[in-house]
């Protein structure tokens, strides 16, 4: 059993780890959809060899429709996300809001019409973040998202045990992303050091001493859908080079 032929749908798939995950499994030979909220960028992920869909995975009834148009998938990844940051007690209800409707809220509504659909074989899998293991200062809400999704994905994983669906989350550290360089990019406003400090800071986090690449999120997904991984279900896999 492998990936090939098999039906894929990534959202955020128009930048990032999204576009690195579905060219992995696009090069492996699966059919891929993606999603996201600007058509344009997704588009040009998908060139020839992938469909795109505009879609809102914070907007129950434009999920339904993604998948109405793109029909039943085996294997779903509920990658859409976003990040602020604010000190706690300058957090605004608003800022709240918005980042549990896009990273957990999203995640839920994905997997839920995914799930609707799948048969006796199914790959469910969220990007989570170890912000979803461990706390980060200044980013409450999305580490509250973020548990969130791995609290949905143990939970999830207990239901589709026997039915030949995991559900397992990823969790990377630190990217080399846009949502890292608006990180840096913000860390370095409001600090005073220079965007190269800012971004090394992060990269320490890592025992590795680096920022984890879009490619090893993308093997990763790839792995979970491979021979040999159908006992992996309701796990939170960290890609942090040891961090937690």
């Amino acid at each position: 059993m492998t990936v090939a032929g098999r039906s894929v749908l990534v959202t955020g798939g128009g930048s990032g780890v999204g576009a690195a995950i579905a060219a992995a499994f696009a090069d492996a030979g699966a059919r891929v959809t993606i999603a996201g909220r600007r058509l344009e960028p997704l588009q040009e992920v998908a060139g020839q060899r992938m469909t795109a869909i505009q879609a809102d995975v914070t907007s129950e009834a434009s999920v339904s429709d993604l998948f109405a148009q793109a029909g039943p998938q085996e294997i779903v990844v509920a990658n859409a996300g976003a990040s602020e940051s604010a000190p706690f007690a300058k957090t605004t209800f608003e800022a709240w809001e918005r980042m549990l409707a896009v990273n957990l809220t999203g995640v839920f509504l994905t997997l839920r019409e995914a799930l609707r659909q799948m048969d006796d074989w199914g790959r469910l899998i969220s990007v989570a973040s170890t912000a979803g293991l461990k706390g980060y200062a200044y980013v409450a809400p999305y580490a509250a998202a973020k548990h969130g999704v791995i609290g949905l994905t143990r939970s999830l994983a207990l239901e589709t045990a026997r039915k030949g669906i995991t559900v397992n989350a990823i969790c990377p550290g630190f990217l080399e992303s846009d949502m890292t360089e608006r990180n840096v990019a913000e860390i370095a406003r409001t600090t005073g050091r220079t965007a190269e400090e800012a971004r090394a800071g992060l990269a320490r986090f890592n025992p590795q001493g680096r920022l984890v690449l879009p490619s090893e999120v993308a093997a990763a997904a790839l792995w979970l859908c491979q021979p040999g991984s159908d006992a992996v279900n309701g796990q939170a896999i960290a890609l942090s080079g040891g961090e937690v």
